[in-house]
């Protein structure tokens, strides 16, 4: 493990190790490396009789670090961060004309990607790139340039908002005009599935918002689906399956091309919203600067289409 002047394990070691201390999980930490938790577990066992120490607690539902693995772990880190600084300004040029987003899967295929060439055809050369995760990631460490994030209003008083979010029930046109079924008023939603994402509390506690605003604290739907990710439960909704809560302005497009309708016309203000936050790291690069621009006059746009 030891070569030439430098006594120092394998980068690939520390890179593993670095991604197992962060998320303090060896299967998160093989996901983002691209490898299998064995791989890693593999790995950090090397790292360890490399240098003599232990530097995890495993333990039955919980991965620690020791004390000498916290050492190691900010060292790891500022020098990860600072060889990776050194080399994207290294790429000079060609790293300069790209622009990296995260979001959510949901906003990037409702809202971001339908509207992107928009910004390609205005700013050629440059390559945007969108990873669309509910992870929240740490930009400066990721190498991310812009995060999008969905998120409830009160936790993000400092940062720059996008817009606010109105819920309002939305199911297709089928389902709508279903003689059986009728729609006409909220009441009606006993008679049919909710849709709401799992393991969410947030999907809920804005349907409850909605429903007591309507004073329907105590509905109970004919029935639940569940899904993981927003653009498969509107999708769901698009093709009859139940009826969900519409986030505008994600959904405009689609009520206007009459893919979604909104049976009721009272939408509630949600308490959540979207935000923008911009890396320290890329305070003069001009193509991050115009990609901001550009969404926030899209957005005036949504405002618009709202008033």
């Amino acid at each position: 493990m030891h070569s030439g002047h430098w006594q120092l394990p394998p980068l690939e070691l520390l890179l593993a190790f670095e991604a197992a201390a962060r998320h303090l999980s060896f299967t998160k930490a093989a996901g983002e490396l691209f490898l299998t938790q064995s791989a890693v577990s593999r790995q950090i066992q090397a790292l360890e009789e490399s240098l003599g120490s232990k530097l995890f607690e495993r333990r039955t539902r919980a991965l620690l670090l020791t004390e000498r693995g916290q050492v190691l772990y900010k060292v790891a880190q500022d020098l990860l961060q600072e060889l990776q600084d050194t080399t994207q300004k290294l790429r000079g040029a060609a790293a300069a004309r790209t622009v990296t987003v995260t979001t959510t899967p949901g906003f990037a295929s409702l809202w971001l990607i339908p509207r992107l060439n928009g910004y390609l055809e205005d700013h050629p050369g440059v390559d945007v790139r969108i990873s669309a995760s509910y992870e929240t990631v740490n930009l400066e460490r990721q190498g991310v340039d812009l995060a999008i994030r969905y998120a409830p209003s009160a936790s993000m008083a400092r940062e720059r908002r996008l817009f606010e979010e109105d819920v309002i029930p939305v199911c297709s046109p089928a389902l709508a005009a279903d003689p059986a079924r009728p729609l006409r008023e909220p009441a009606d939603l006993r008679a049919h599935v909710l849709l709401h994402m799992e393991d969410s509390r947030a999907s809920w506690i804005e349907w409850n918002i909605w429903l007591h605003a309507h004073g329907l604290r105590d509905l109970k739907p004919a029935g639940s689906l569940q899904f993981s990710q927003y653009d498969q439960l509107i999708q769901a909704a698009a093709g009859g399956q139940g009826v969900a809560l519409g986030r505008l302005p994600l959904l405009r497009r689609m009520l206007r091309e009459r893919q979604l309708v909104t049976p009721f016309k009272r939408s509630v203000v949600s308490s959540r919203g979207y935000f923008l936050i911009r890396s320290k790291r890329v305070a003069s690069k001009q193509d991050v600067t115009d990609f901001e621009a550009w969404l926030l006059e899209e957005t005036k746009k949504d405002a618009l289409a709202k008033g």
